[in-house]
Formats: C-alpha cells, structure tokens, sequence
C-alpha cells in the first residue's frame, strides 16, 4: 500500500460526522458513496485489530447505509440475521468509539444485542431466525395500531434452514406488513441484466406498478382463461427472470430483484418505494452483493475471511500463533478418515460447517460419502437416522451449541428407534469471542436424560482418536463424543484408534483422601490441583471417568469408599455429568456414610465472550477453583499454593 493510499485510507471526513443514523439522512447521494467507502475502510480497521467476522459484514456495507438512510431507525425494526454481519451496523449507530473492542472481555459483542443498543432490537448469532422475529415485531406493531416498519435482513446460506420459510409461510398467509431484505452474496449478475434489473425493480416496486397490477388482474378475470394464464405467465417472467422469484411469490411474499446490493443509486428508490407503499403483506427485495467486498476480493483471500484473526492492514496476514498441537477438530477429522478407510458404510454428516468441524478434509478423501446439507441440523439429524436404519454408520458431525436446534429429531427420530447415529460434538464447553450463544453449555444435561445413548467427553487428543473407533464400533444405539475448540495438549497421538470398554474410566492418579473425578477437557488441571493438594498434604485420586452415560458404577463407587472427599469435574451446565454421579450416589446408598460430595461445573448464567482462559475462571474450573472447593469441604480455609505444569 503506497503513502497516497495510505492517507485515502486515513480519510474518514465524511463517516466523523456521523454517530447516529439521523445525522446521514442529509446527505447527498455522492456522499453516501463516499461514507460507504470509508465506513468500509473502519470495517477493515477495527477487525485488523479484534479479529472477528470480516467478509460478511464488508459485503453489507452500501445495504447498511441504504437501510438506515431510508428507514427511520429505531423506530423502525432493522433485525440482522445471524448478525455476524453487523459491524458497520454498529459504527453508524453510536459505537464507533468502541468497534476496536469488537469480541474482547466488557466490549461489544460480535452479533447483535438488545442490551447493548436500541438499534438491536433482536438479539441473533444462531441463523435464520429474522424473519420469525420480524413478523413477530409486525403482529405486536399491528395490535397497538403503530405504523412503524420492520424489516429481516436475511442472506442466502441461512435461507437453507427449514425455519426461514416456516416463518415465510406464515407470514405469506397474514396481512401484517413485513419487509424482508434477502442478501444473495452467492451469485452475480451481469452489468447489462443488472441495469435492466434495477429499472425493473424500481418499476415493480412503484405505487403505479402495484395499480396497475390489480387493475390488470382484475379485468384479465372477463377475458378468456387462456389469455388471463398467458398474461399471469408474462408478469411472472418479467418478476424473476432472474432467480425465479415467483417461489417467493406463491408463498404470499411481494417479490421485487435483483438488485445490485453495491449500487446505492438502485438501493435508494427502490427501498423508498417499498417504505412508501401502503400494501398489506409481506415484501421481499432480493439484493444481490459479494462477500468480502474491498478487501478479500482484493487479495484473493476466499473463504477464510468470513473470520479472522488479528491481521497486518498492509499486507492481510493473519497473525495466528503457530500451534504446539494439533486442534482437536483436526484430530477427529483424520480419525474418522481413519476408519472409513477401514469400514465403506462410515459416512460424515454436516450442517454447513465444512471447514469448522474438520469434514471438509473428509470430503476429499471421501467426496461421495461427505454430505453438507447446509444450515439444516434438524434435516441433518433425521437424514442420518435414514441413513443408519440402511445399515451405514453415519457421524454427524455438529457444534454443541448448533445442536440444539435439532433435540427433537434426536429424541425422536434417532434415541428411540435406537438408530446407530453417532454425534461428534465440537465447541464443548466455553468457546471465548463468540459468547453466550455460542458456548457448548448444555449437550452433556440434554443428551444424557436420553435412555439408550453411549455418551463419551475427550480429556485429550489420544482420547478422542479412540473415542472415534468406540462410536463406530457401536451398532446397538445412538452415541455422543463432546470435545473442545482448540489444539490439543501435545500428547503422542495413536496411530490406530483402539474402541474403549463401554462404560469404563480410568484413573490416571491414586490418592487416599481427595478424589477429583473429571470428565472432559478439565482432566490437566485436575492434574495440576492435585499436585496444589499435595502441598497441603492431601493424597489426591485423579480420574477419568470418558463416559457420562452408561457410569462407570464401579468407579464411582470405589472412590465414593475410599476417599473422605469426591468431587466431579466437567465443562458443562448444572444437570448434567454431577447429577448422574449424584443419583446414583443416593440410589445406592453411598451418600450414607458421611461422604463429602461437591459437584464443580459451568454456573447456572450466561458468560459474555472474553478469552476462554477468563471465562474458564469467571466459571470456576480452574486448577485453583478445584484445592478451594476440595480444602472448603474439609473445612480447612488456606491460602493456595500454585503448582502450573
């Protein structure tokens, strides 16, 4: 980048008068180019900084301004899908001076939060959830008889999902005035069909056209039935000659696109004659935009700007520590190509998360047996319950937090017809930046009130690889692997994953009066607390107990003898891996003879993004957190000693 470039890019005259939408509402069409070039260029800036999603909200950035210009936020709903999208959403509506904290701990989130600014009336990160909420918004504003607007901006990966035309399909069957904005940044248009679009659109969307229209209709009834279809075929060419937006149109929606989402002078009138127009019903406008816009496309970048970290503004090199280990997503992924070399009825399962979950690796090994059904866990679930009543071995391969959204195919469709379809669960436990929505909290609690699940949680790497090999050699019912985002711990890797006794743990360290049961990611500072525990003469048990569900009784009860305290360890929420120790403490008995139980596991809240080293302390499962809990039930109150590894 040359000394000249350098200051253009320094240059934000125009965005440093801007600190809410009202202030940009005055300005003329060349300076909402010009506030779009430089609001693009603080995108840059800020992200260069945080890390965070890039490409998705570069690609938004003429959509942004166009919206807020035209609409009067936030009297009128603006709700961002996912909202991965909405850093430049957020610089023109009052916090700019706190971009550059984007996903750290006590600054902005990297979605959209009701609690962070009245310009987010609806809080997102999970996809395809706008539309629900927007026509929600419309019904509530049509009760109390306001006239505000509500508009979902909705892109094209998450109309995949089977929840955005459930909510189409309703809203298309009311009157309730809904606008939805679809943001297509997986096509192009030619310029020559781009102008004729814009003309078009602009013509559609106009008070004339939509007159015209229902006159036309209306005396096509009086003529013969074969003009009336000639006619009805006509218009509907002339509406979605492109992308055949008549789909939109039979469900009930109001079709106007493709539009250039880059061109301001095509977004403006036709935005204006949708606000303007009196029309009942649903509207949808089809913008189409590119990802990544003024920065990926520039360096060629591709799919690994959708997130980044920190990165060099010059040249766009990331600034990734070198891992001492692989991740654990690594790790799973060649396992599993591992044993589908092995074994042709193994198959991969995802949800539209390739790369994130390692299958994309499978995928070219086994292009054939890999399936992305897109952003589609529900679909994901039940397909693979197909697959396995025909006799294949699939692994769905899933975020924990992603999952959720299909407990009810798990239930149903796969716990109890006890289909062999096997959960590989990435994300477990606190994930950092991405927040709340994003923590793997709650699998461990959902999944083990399932009778006939085999549920297993990685301590480390090595573990992981034969958890691979138990899941696929288990045919008789459903079963679970959870593991951690991240690299591993730098363990020697086995070359051959070898499948574990069912329902067996094993003790890593023997002890006489504290016994630390983990299960999970938090057996290294169970490891590391017991050698804290020495220092204060406590002889310390470690063990790992693999399996949630079925207990390893023998364990438990062993330790629940021989020990004076127990505690149980995991990165989950209340309800899950304790309260099974729990019940079958108390319904064997073994709680009767004054043993000091204590359960260590995520609290009972929501934890904002920070580091996951920060949120793991916020938690209290640290090393630390286990010799207090452990000293606290023996009633010994000592400073700690620190022993890191």
């Amino acid at each position: 980048m040359s000394k000249s470039e350098l200051n253009k890019y320094n240059n934000t005259s125009i965005l440093d008068s801007v600190n809410l939408p009202a202030d940009l509402r005055s300005f003329t069409t060349e300076q909402l180019k010009q506030l779009a070039e430089e609001l693009r260029q603080e995108t840059i800036d800020a992200v260069s900084i945080t890390g965070g999603h890039l490409g998705a909200g570069l690609g938004v950035v003429e959509l942004t301004i166009a919206l807020h210009y035209v609409f009067n936020t936030p009297n009128d709903r603006l709700i961002w899908d996912v909202s991965h999208q909405t850093y430049p959403h957020k610089i023109i509506t009052g916090r700019r001076n706190r971009i550059r904290t984007l996903r750290q701990g006590g600054g902005l989130s990297g979605f959209t939060r009701r609690i962070e600014s009245d310009y987010d009336p609806f809080g997102a990160a999970h996809s395809s959830t706008s539309i629900s909420a927007g026509l929600g918004m419309a019904v509530a504003r049509d009760l109390e008889n306001k006239t505000n607007n509500v508009i979902s901006v909705i892109g094209d990966g998450a109309m995949s999902a089977g929840m955005a035309y459930e909510a189409m399909n309703n809203a298309g069957s009311m009157d309730s005035r809904l606008i939805v904005i679809l943001n297509d940044n997986d096509m192009s248009i030619a310029p020559a069909v781009g102008a004729l679009s814009a003309y078009l659109s602009r013509l559609i969307s106009s008070k004339g056209y939509r007159s015209l229209r229902k006159v036309a209709k209306q005396m096509a009834h009086h003529f013969p039935k074969s003009f009336e279809e000639a006619a009805r075929r006509a218009e509907e060419y002339a509406r979605g000659f492109v992308t055949g937006g008549t789909l939109f149109e039979e469900m009930g929606f109001y079709y106007i696109g493709p539009i250039d989402g880059h061109n301001i002078e095509h977004l403006l009138p036709v935005l204006r004659n949708v606000r303007d127009s009196k029309q009942s019903g649903p509207v949808l406008v089809h913008v189409v935009t590119q990802k990544g816009k003024g920065f990926e496309s520039d360096r060629g970048a591709g799919e690994k700007y959708h997130s980044v970290a920190k990165f060099d503004l010059i040249t766009g090199t990331q600034a990734k520590p070198q891992p001492k280990a692989p991740s654990f997503t690594s790790v799973f992924a060649n396992s599993l190509i591992n044993e589908a070399k092995k074994d042709e009825r193994i198959v991969a399962v995802t949800a539209a998360m390739p790369s994130g979950t390692g299958l994309d690796k499978f995928s070219q090994e086994f292009p054939e047996r890999c399936f992305d059904v897109g952003i589609a866990e529900q679909h994901a679930v039940t397909f693979s319950a197909g697959l396995a009543s025909e006799g294949y071995r699939p692994f769905v391969a899933i975020y924990s937090t992603f999952l959720q959204r299909a407990y009810d195919q798990i239930v149903h469709d796969v716990a109890i017809q006890s289909l062999p379809v096997r959960f590989a669960i990435d994300r477990a436990g606190l994930v950092g930046a991405d927040g709340a929505t994003h923590h793997g909290s709650f699998d461990i609690a959902y999944l083990n009130c399932l009778p006939g699940f085999t549920l297993m949680a990685a301590a480390d790497e090595a573990e992981l690889v034969h958890m691979v090999a138990t899941a696929a050699s288990i045919e008789d019912g459903p079963s679970a692997f959870r593991y951690p985002r991240g690299e591993g711990q730098g363990i020697d890797i086995p070359s051959v994953g070898i499948p574990l006794e069912i329902g067996k743990g094993r003790v890593i360290r023997e002890g006489t009066s504290v016994a630390l049961l983990s299960y999970g990611g938090r057996l290294r500072e169970c490891l590391i607390a017991a050698e804290e525990l020495s220092n204060h003469g406590l002889s310390t048990t470690v063990a790992d107990a693999r399996f949630s569900k079925p207990l390893d009784e023998d364990l438990i009860g062993r330790l629940s003898r021989e020990h004076e305290v127990l505690i149980t360890i995991e990165e989950g929420s209340i309800g899950g891996f304790s309260s099974q120790v729990l019940n079958y403490l108390a319904q064997g008995g073994l709680l009767d003879n004054g043993l000091k139980i204590r359960t260590i596991n995520i609290p009972d809240k929501f934890f904002d993004h920070d580091t996951p080293e920060r949120q793991y302390a916020q938690a209290g499962l640290t090393s630390s957190n286990i010799v207090t809990t452990a000293l606290s039930a023996l009633g010994r109150k000592e400073n700690i000693i620190p022993v890191r590894a």
